[in-house]
């Protein structure tokens, strides 16, 4: 386990230090939790341990998250997975004026959830990661690989993606204006991604992601991601 430092606020009504853990790293997803962390502002146990290597189905760890997926977060008492979940918990539960996540207004914060909705059925579940799950080169060894699949996958990522290309069209600083919040953190991750895989961006996309890169939060959690140690699957049992 490592300690991961970053200044701390709490607001008024929140006098106890919160005792966090976050457990995992190396993927798009468990990046988004220690983004979230960095910017803010809290201090944070992390447990670095990875997919598909056999530690989230040790005992200790199955007892915490049944679904042995990471990452997940404790919070005191309280454990919380999937990555868009424990992001949303966070900036419900730790923002203040100063550093917010989150809307405020009611409309603000559905238009906010339609964003998240949207990001993580739309672009991550339904276009990214059935791709992950079907190229030679990531999963396609355990789920199958259908070429097909990925590029029929890869061309409903772009076609969803003009949802985004519109929006940031009137020249947006974020997706919900001027606030940056944990919708960005969501699709920062699934833009890095579709790069990464070849599927390519909007044009204007493409400052917006240099822009949100710069952020000193991102960089942290970027860094913060990183296993100790290289990633390697375990063996599968006959």
């Amino acid at each position: 386990m490592s300690s991961i430092s970053a200044p701390l606020w709490r607001s008024g009504d929140m006098n106890a230090t919160p005792n966090l853990t976050l457990w995992g790293v190396g993927t798009s997803r468990t990046i988004r939790a220690h983004w979230a962390m960095h910017e803010l502002g809290l201090s944070y146990k992390s447990k670095p341990i990875g997919p598909r290597t056999g530690e989230t189905k040790t005992a200790e760890y199955t007892r915490l998250n049944p679904r042995q997926k990471i990452p997940l977060l404790q919070d005191g008492d309280f454990c919380i997975g999937e990555s868009a979940a424990i992001v949303a918990y966070l900036s419900r539960t730790y923002s203040t004026p100063d550093r917010s996540l989150i809307p405020v207004t009611q409309r603000e914060f559905a238009a906010w959830l339609e964003w998240c909705f949207f990001i993580v059925a739309e672009l991550d579940s339904t276009s990214l990661y059935v791709m992950r799950r079907h190229s030679a080169d990531a999963l396609g060894h355990i789920y199958g690989v259908a070429p097909e699949v990925v590029a029929q996958a890869g061309e409903y990522f772009r076609q969803q993606l003009r949802h985004v290309e519109v929006a940031l069209a009137d020249g947006r600083t974020f997706l919900m204006g001027d606030q940056f919040t944990s919708a960005d953190i969501l699709l920062t991750t699934c833009l890095d991604w579709a790069i990464a895989y070849g599927v390519g961006i909007c044009d204007n996309a493409q400052p917006y992601l240099e822009r949100i890169q710069r952020r000193e939060a991102y960089r942290r959690a970027v860094a913060a991601n990183v296993p100790v140690s290289p990633i390697t699957p375990s063996a599968a049992k006959g």
